[in-house]
């Protein structure tokens, strides 16, 4: 079978051909040659192709065919394509592609929506220049579609002719289910329909048999894969005390500081810190770069360190599963580290499909605390992906470096207390994620070694936590500081610190903080953990006894009660004639001046 990209001269149009020869690729993928012939001759696809397959021209290239066939010229306000994306990174990736291959087509015109700015920018923008596609994550298109009174957008799909959904399952994980069943519903019927996706799960069975009909089935195996990661990735696991996880991370990245390092944390707040910390333990390891990205930040900052990234040949970048699915990164990444394993057992395999990309080789290699060894065999069944084990006796991982490391991170802390913020944040936040695992089976939050988790965040003070009832693990050893001598570096957090602190010795009270900041206050601040329950719990009380008065006013007395079902027993003799008039006055206690009233 001819899989060069000549082959589809005959039944692609002219102008993409084009576009795809600036690609410079001789042959098409597994997946190209599968699922483009199949979306080109009107046919539902539903797809699934390990990652870096090259999905993402599977299905621009039927998608700017399909449109530009159409004999009648699209109009500025007619949408003909909407291809959807889980992330801001994703959709934007796709849209660089897009515009390359669409360099000499005039009369098409896209667009991104992709949220993180006020929403009537968007409408403004489709109002002005109008659009034929429309890239888009879920959540910010179902907001456009749903705003009728001021966008041309829900009268503008009604010429849809093509919906993508790319990484499919990654949509269902983060929650997106809601807004595609809207979408789906605002879309008209009469549509082709691309369900792309590197795993098949029993939700993405439910959205095919939903948004796709008679859909042709494409799974692209490379015989070569170890199940459903790339063939020329290999893939390792590590088990690492919890105290030692992040010095193994340390001396591992100083013995690859020649290469481009992938490092995935459980949360944003992770990120933040390790990344923070990192970039001060490592700064004369002749390290190029060390970025974090995260989906808290602001979109500029995000685009500016993915794209530095992208173009960079060497650098660490510290991220979350944001960076997991469908990235392609131009210059190729030599090592993905997972510091945690994934929520999502699915998300194992995109984030070691960061690496080994377009015939590439790669590695990867997970981090397991002993009590997590059961996870290899999990991701064996689940995933279909074999994990070798791996062993870091060559690192520099003495108790006697583990403990120097540790100190020098409390040193941090002690200097400015943003170290110490984002330490407990982090912690807190890494606690929280690992109670709500999918595989909790296999990832018990009760096995977790608290105190030895807590020294590999070099926590000062044990955090006092609700999910725990405030209780500290007998075996961690706090430091001896007085938190509220802590001080900021910056002069601005340091002023509002004082005003705070000032406010709180006079009044017994800290100043309130809003949303997370002041709840993150309340596990951190110097005061006694049973003050703050004896306060939530006179909450609860107050809150108990108004619900108790409306009760009372609404409920009717046992004499009221009695009193009522003997006058309906009256009323019903009186039906049945068993009663007469006069004795059923007399009973209920009426005279004739009521009756006359």
């Amino acid at each position: 079978m001819d899989t060069s990209w000549k082959s589809l001269e005959k039944s692609i149009h002219p102008s993409v051909m084009k576009g795809i020869e600036r690609f410079n690729f001789k042959n098409m993928t597994a997946v190209q040659t599968a699922c483009i012939p199949q979306l080109v001759n009107y046919k539902d696809v539903a797809a699934e192709a390990v990652t870096g397959s090259g999905k993402t021209l599977a299905f621009l290239v039927p998608v700017l065919h399909i449109l530009l066939r159409r004999e009648e010229k699209w109009k500025i306000h007619e949408v003909g394509a909407i291809i959807i994306a889980p992330t801001r990174e994703l959709a934007f990736q796709i849209k660089e592609v897009l515009a390359k291959l669409i360099e000499d087509i005039s009369n098409l015109r896209h667009i991104l929506f992709i949220g993180g700015t006020p929403i009537q920018n968007d409408v403004e923008e489709f109002v002005t220049k109008g659009a034929n596609i429309i890239i888009a994550t879920p959540g910010r298109l179902e907001d456009l579609l749903l705003r009728r009174e001021d966008s041309r957008i829900a009268l503008a799909v009604k010429h849809l002719e093509v919906l993508i959904l790319d990484e499919a399952d990654c949509l269902l994980n983060l929650g997106f289910e809601k807004s595609l069943n809207t979408i789906l519903r605002l879309l008209p019927k009469q549509r082709r329909t691309g369900l792309f996706s590197a795993t098949q799960t029993t939700e993405l069975m439910k959205l095919i048999r939903a948004g796709l009909r008679n859909p042709v089935s494409v799974v692209v195996r490379d015989n070569d894969s170890k199940g459903r990661v790339p063939a020329l990735l290999e893939n390792f696991y590590s088990i690492v005390e919890p105290e030692k996880k992040f010095l193994v991370l340390v001396e591992f990245l100083k013995q690859e500081r020649t290469k481009k390092v992938l490092v995935f944390f459980s949360t944003c707040a992770c990120v933040e810190y390790f990344s923070m910390v990192l970039l001060r333990v490592l700064q004369k390891s002749n390290i190029s770069s060390i970025k974090s990205i995260h989906g808290k930040m602001k979109d500029k900052q995000r685009f500016s360190i993915f794209n530095k990234f992208r173009e960079s040949t060497t650098g660490i970048l510290c991220c979350t599963d944001v960076m997991a699915r469908g990235i392609d990164i131009t210059q190729k990444i030599d090592w993905v580290i997972q510091f945690d394993p994934p929520s999502h057992p699915a998300s194992f395999v995109h984030r070691a499909g960061r690496t080994a990309r377009n015939g590439d080789e790669g590695k990867a290699l997970l981090f397991l605390m002993p009590s997590e060894s059961d996870y290899i065999n999990y991701i064996k069944v689940s995933e279909k992906v074999d994990v070798d084990s791996m062993s870091l006796d060559y690192l520099n991982t003495s108790e006697e470096n583990r403990v120097l490391l540790m100190k020098q991170l409390q040193k941090f802390q002690l200097k400015d207390r943003i170290y110490y913020d984002k330490a407990m944040r982090a912690f807190v936040s890494y606690y929280k994620a690992y109670t709500k695992y999918d595989c909790h089976l296999i990832l018990r939050h009760k096995d977790l070694n608290l105190a030895r988790t807590a020294e590999c965040f070099a926590l000062l003070k044990f955090p006092k936590m609700s999910e725990l009832d405030g209780k500290k693990p007998d075996d961690f050893v706090e430091v001896a500081v007085n938190l509220n001598s802590l001080h900021y570096s910056d002069k601005q957090k340091e002023t509002t610190r004082k005003k705070n602190l000032k406010v709180f010795k006079e009044t017994g009270t800290w100043p309130e903080k809003k949303g997370d900041q002041k709840r993150m206050h309340l596990l951190m601040k110097d005061t006694s953990w049973s003050n703050h329950k004896e306060k939530r719990s006179k909450r609860k009380e107050k809150v108990a006894k108004k619900l108790t008065k409306k009760r009372q006013r609404s409920a009717l007395t046992l004499e009221e009660y009695e009193e009522l079902e003997k006058d309906d027993a009256l009323v019903k003799k009186l039906k049945r004639k068993k009663i007469s008039d006069a004795d059923f006055d007399e009973e209920m206690g009426l005279t004739v001046e009521d009756e006359q009233t």
